[in-house]
């Protein structure tokens, strides 16, 4: 549903109600109108919208205000200058903005209660339109955010050699030594303009461009649908790692949406140094640069592949694959993920293949609870470059499996839940012709979750279940310094404690010796 809430004076004739509802200031909100008042204070308000359709509807605002001191009496009757708006639409891109009073541009706002008997109702239209921002509109209403991370994709050809340069001059995804770190972006230029031409012929494959973009504003629009059934209003962001929307795009909106709580939901299941690692490390970056994020809760949901939604969901669409096949119960599930360099995980530490691991373990005990024990095997595919990535391959086992008689193959995009590149292109296409001329007679492929319904569902009650765990990054650092004092505290305190027992111990008999020595240079 698009609305947007443009609320005017009922007391005001017709005309004049028409000529606000055109030019009235616009102002975004959550979920529920709230009202900027020149001259009055809003304590409480209240929504009911008669329509979730995307045609007209009719919506009833009630505001109480407090007298303040000096105002007029059409001051007192009147609310001028309002206007509320929220948009919902489905086919948004950017799904903004939202509008919350900023306690660090303007100062603190303090509620006031409803006094006297003064109260104004006003009517409303709602009627679908794009959203703006107005200086007017205050609010000191709690704002809750959800930013998604992904990785980003090119929307086109053109987009490809850039997309790669921003990808290779991670450091998180080349790791070089920091003597050498200076190489870093020139030699992300070199390889991206080495590997343009190639990646340009996969894209092209898949329709000229990354779906990225459009499928995970798609699973942005349905979380905060899903939020909203919960009782959660909350605006939901998109923030891309290597292309747009970058994010830092999407936090500059965050900041412009005065948002009070933020949930950081890394669309990666798993958790890897290359991927929720890196974006998480900009973000940290981003915050502690700022002085209205370095203030702002938030909490991180840095992996979530045991959920139980997550689990049921896969198994839901593994399920409903097998029954394509002849015979499902011999049909070898192959689960297939992004690969990372072995050294990410024996000297960096990553946990992302004890993950996956543990992550596909629970996906076919689910399987199993369900009466269904096929055979499964896991491999990692997209290795880049010379040095060794986590096996077994997937091109690689999949010719086994071939060499071993399996006929049925159903390949399982385990760390994925958008659709890309790496599944539109390089599983669909590339590893299924492999399949076929290894002697694998049947080729199933189950899809990306993208907006599956349970999916959707148990990532708003990860959000839900976030919430009470948000801290300022201002707060954790205060707690790390006292950590880092204590220890320093705790340090002296060893040191002192040292020298008070060395004294206690040897000073007696340094005293004696001292006097030992004085007596016999006097003789």
């Amino acid at each position: 549903m698009g609305i947007e809430a443009l609320a005017f004076s009922s007391v005001l004739p017709p005309a004049v109600q028409r000529e606000r509802l055109s030019s009235s200031f616009q102002a975004s909100t959550q979920g529920a109108v709230e009202v900027g008042i020149r001259k009055c204070k809003v304590s409480s308000f209240s929504v009911h919208v008669a329509s979730a359709s995307r045609s007209c509807g009719q919506t009833q605002v009630s505001s109480y205000y407090k007298r303040l001191p000096g105002s007029s009496s059409s001051d007192k009757s009147i609310i001028e200058k309002v206007s509320c708006r929220q948009h919902f639409s489905k086919s948004s891109l950017t799904g903004q903005n939202q509008l919350q009073w900023n306690p660090f541009l303007y100062g603190a706002v303090n509620k006031t209660g409803f006094i006297g008997q003064t109260r104004c109702s006003s009517s409303a239209l709602v009627f679908e339109g794009n959203v703006e921002v107005a200086s007017e509109a205050l609010s000191d209403q709690e704002r809750v955010g959800v930013l998604l991370l992904n990785l980003g994709g090119p929307d086109t050809l053109q987009d490809v050699q850039p997309f790669l340069f921003n990808l290779f001059a991670d450091p998180d995804i080349i790791r070089l030594p920091r003597l050498f770190r200076f190489l870093q972006r020139p030699l992300a230029q070199f390889i991206s303009v080495f590997r343009a031409p190639k990646s340009r012929e996969g894209y092209a494959a898949i329709g000229g461009g990354s779906p990225l973009r459009k499928i995970t504003f798609e699973q942005a629009d349905a979380l905060k649908v899903a939020l909203e059934v919960k009782n959660v209003l909350a605006k939901v962001y998109v923030g891309m790692r290597y292309w747009h929307p970058f994010t830092e795009e999407a936090i500059e909106q965050i900041k412009r949406d005065r948002i009070t709580k933020l949930v950081v939901l890394p669309l990666y299941p798993q958790f890897s140094i290359s991927t929720s690692g890196s974006s998480i490390r900009l973000l940290k970056s981003i915050f502690c640069q700022d002085d209205y994020l370095v203030q702002m809760p938030h909490a991180i949901i840095s992996s979530w592949y045991q959920r139980q939604g997550y689990i049921k969901a896969m198994a839901n669409l593994i399920e409903k694959e097998l029954q394509s096949f002849a015979s499902p119960e011999k049909v070898m599930i192959f689960f297939s993920a992004h690969g990372v360099p072995v050294t990410y995980v024996k000297k960096a530490g990553d946990p992302y293949k004890s993950q996956m691991e543990e992550c596909v373990g629970l996906i076919m005990q689910e399987m199993k609870e369900r009466g269904l024990y096929n055979e499964h095997t896991l491999a990692y595919q997209s290795r880049v470059g010379p040095v060794e990535w986590l096996k077994p391959y997937t091109d690689e086992t999949i010719v086994q499996l071939g060499q071993k008689g399996v006929k049925s193959l159903l390949a399982v995009p385990i760390s994925f839940v958008s659709e890309h590149i790496e599944t539109l292109e390089e599983i669909d296409m590339e590893y299924k012709n492999l399949a076929l001329e290894s002697g694998i007679e049947n080729w199933g492929r189950v899809p990306a979750l993208g907006c599956e319904p349970v999916f959707i569902s148990d990532l708003a009650d990860a959000v839900i279940e976030a919430l009470p765990h948000v801290q300022a990054l201002a707060e954790s650092n205060a707690v790390a310094g006292q950590v880092d004092k204590d220890y320093v505290k705790s340090f002296l305190a060893i040191i002192f404690g040292s020298v008070m027992a060395f004294w206690l111990l040897l000073g007696p008999k340094l005293i004696r010796a001292c006097k030992n020595y004085l007596s016999f240079n006097a003789q």
